[in-house]
């Protein structure tokens, strides 16, 4: 973090922290270091670094990561939240014993992260004003963000704190009801007016749908909105599976900013009403082999209102026969189809997706069968349909992703979907694909 407000040091007041001297804070994670790189008159920077310990991560108590090599690290997300919380208490509510005006003064500010996961950066921090700049690191989600903004640097500290895991997407310890005070502490004065509260509260709660519809309720009241008008579906004590499954595609769909999306083997429409529901969504294509199943996605679509109908078309065609018809689309879904397809057809497919179509982001999502044994009713070594011919490993679907990347001039992430068992991973695992020169 740098400021250009003169005398540049007084930041070293603001922050609790002598500008002079480096010091080390112990943290559940591992170590946090603060020191400054410069400290002149004219500017003043300060510096936070966090050296995670991988193994004392991993078995930390309550982690939900299973292999020391892994992201986190090296990404900005809950462990630098946490090191923030530790290192800037004082400094986040605001107090200075000693200059308590300039506490109070917006005052320019330069905040760098360099490994930050980016999609909603811009749409997240632009609302409380700050200019976004990012660099984005090749074949990956991650980027180098700047902000920018007169702001106080409590508010800063604030938005820091919680946006950090918003946009990374999730938390390395598992997340009880105490998160929420917590939220709603760092949020005070803000996220209430937030125009993506909704999203913000979703994601710094992982979709913990009693814990969300706590913090809205609560949100709602500071805003002055009747808790009867917020999401019904956030009022759902439990959520299925099929509905979690709908809501990350849906989310990726607006983190990518799509506008025009295929639904590839669309069935009888199970996420046609969710796409419908999202005005983002200027047009919809649903396509499906079957006559039948157009049919009853047809029917479907009569309890909708005519603008959400008029924006959805059904389509009969293959996925594994090329048809230009479906180029030039921002995105494509195929949500719980790839297993239904005979593995000799998956190259099919892939050509006739990836390469034919080729929209700038791909989500397929599909069972993992490590998690089958976990389900009390599906008898050991059935799969979950009558239908399945396969269904792949998390290492296994891995593999195949890579695979098409590679092939087709992709980039792809993989994001676990449903309870996440420490062992066998989650019910559902997606991959998200985004061509090479999307940033």
């Amino acid at each position: 973090m740098t400021t250009t407000h003169q005398p540049a040091t007084d930041l070293g007041h603001l922050l609790h922290k002598h500008p002079g001297r480096a010091q080390s804070f112990t943290t559940s994670s591992g170590v946090a270091h603060v020191f400054y790189p410069k400290a002149t008159h004219d500017e003043c920077t300060v510096a936070l670094l966090l050296e995670v310990d991988p193994i004392a991560l991993v078995r930390g108590p309550g982690s939900t990561l299973t292999q020391y090599v892994n992201d986190r690290p090296y990404a900005a997300g809950s462990l630098l939240t946490v090191a923030l919380g530790t290192v800037f208490r004082t400094a986040m509510s605001g107090r200075s014993d000693s200059f308590p005006e300039l506490a109070k003064t917006p005052i320019p500010l330069v905040v760098r992260i360099p490994a930050l996961p980016h999609g909603l950066a811009e749409r997240l921090f632009t609302p409380l004003g700050w200019t976004v700049e990012t660099t984005a690191h090749p074949d990956s989600r991650y980027g180098d963000v700047t902000l920018s903004g007169t702001l106080r640097v409590s508010d800063a500290l604030k938005h820091l704190y919680v946006l950090l895991p918003v946009l990374d997407g999730g938390k390395h310890y598992w997340v009880s009801a105490d998160e929420v005070d917590k939220l709603l502490k760092a949020g005070d004065g803000w996220l209430a007016a937030h125009p993506d509260k909704e999203l913000i509260t979703t994601r710094y709660l992982v979709r913990r749908r009693p814990l969300v519809t706590s913090a809205l309720e609560r949100l709602a009241e500071v805003d002055g909105v009747e808790p009867e008008e917020l999401d019904n579906a956030l009022a759902e004590p439990k959520i299925s599976l099929a509905a979690q499954r709908k809501d990350a595609v849906i989310e990726e769909l607006l983190l990518a900013r799509a506008k025009r999306v295929l639904d590839l083997g669309c069935g009888s429409g199970a996420l046609l009403r969710a796409l419908a529901a999202e005005p983002q969504f200027t047009e919809i294509q649903a396509v499906d082999v079957s006559a039948k199943a157009l049919q009853e996605a047809g029917r479907g679509l009569d309890r909708l209102g005519e603008r959400q109908r008029d924006r959805i078309t059904l389509r009969q065609s293959a996925l594994t026969y090329a048809d230009p018809a479906l180029a030039g689309y921002d995105a494509a879904v195929l949500l719980e189809v790839v297993e239904h397809v005979d593995p000799s057809r998956l190259p099919a497919l892939e050509h006739s997706v990836f390469v034919v179509a080729r929209p700038r982001t791909v989500l397929v999502t599909t069972p993992n069968v490590e998690y089958n044994a976990l389900f009390e009713t599906l008898p050991a070594g059935r799969m979950r349909h009558s239908d399945h011919r396969f269904e792949w490993t998390r290492a296994e679907f891995a593999q195949w992703a890579a695979g098409v990347a590679e092939r087709c001039g992709y980039t792809v992430r993989h994001v676990p979907i449903g309870p996440e068992d420490p062992e066998r991973g989650a019910p559902t695992q997606m991959a998200v694909f985004s061509t090479k020169d999307v940033k």
